[in-house]
């Protein structure tokens, strides 16, 4: 069953993020499911630190980038709006070319908090970086 309240698209989730730091990252998000969002981001001139593997804080980026997007499509009373509250991150292996690809999962999903789990990965499956998310629920500005 579909944890969406109001149904993502990628197309939306592209428009959206246009003109932000997630287009500058080059990240795109690459699949929609019943309970996560998916998406990539490369690891070019953009996304490494000076040592020549990917910056912890673009993967903090990708993760958050994801989480977020997925919780504002499950929010319960549509006159609020989910922003970060708490990130956390676990880099595990070093990505130093290709893609780091990232799926956004929900731990919680409640009227005033959500948390998210976001799993990266490297081309070949093996897992770089573990995160979670925690976003506030607030009243939409405006």
């Amino acid at each position: 069953m579909a944890i969406w309240t109001s149904t993502p698209n990628l197309e939306h989730l592209a428009k959206a993020s246009e003109n932000t730091a997630v287009s500058y990252m080059g990240i795109e998000y690459l699949e929609i499911g019943d309970d996560y969002v998916k998406g990539r981001m490369p690891v070019d001139e953009r996304t490494v630190q000076p040592f020549g593997i990917l910056h912890g804080g673009a993967s903090v980026l990708l993760a958050e980038t994801l989480g977020s997007m997925a919780a504002n499509c499950c929010l319960k009373n549509p006159e609020t709006v989910a922003v970060g509250l708490d990130i956390n991150a676990n880099h595990i292996r070093p990505v130093t070319k290709g893609w780091v690809y990232g799926t956004a999962r929900p731990v919680h999903i409640g009227s005033a908090t959500q948390v998210w789990e976001i799993l990266l990965e490297n081309e070949e499956g093996k897992t770089t970086c573990i995160s979670r998310l925690t976003m506030a629920v607030t009243k939409r500005p405006g």
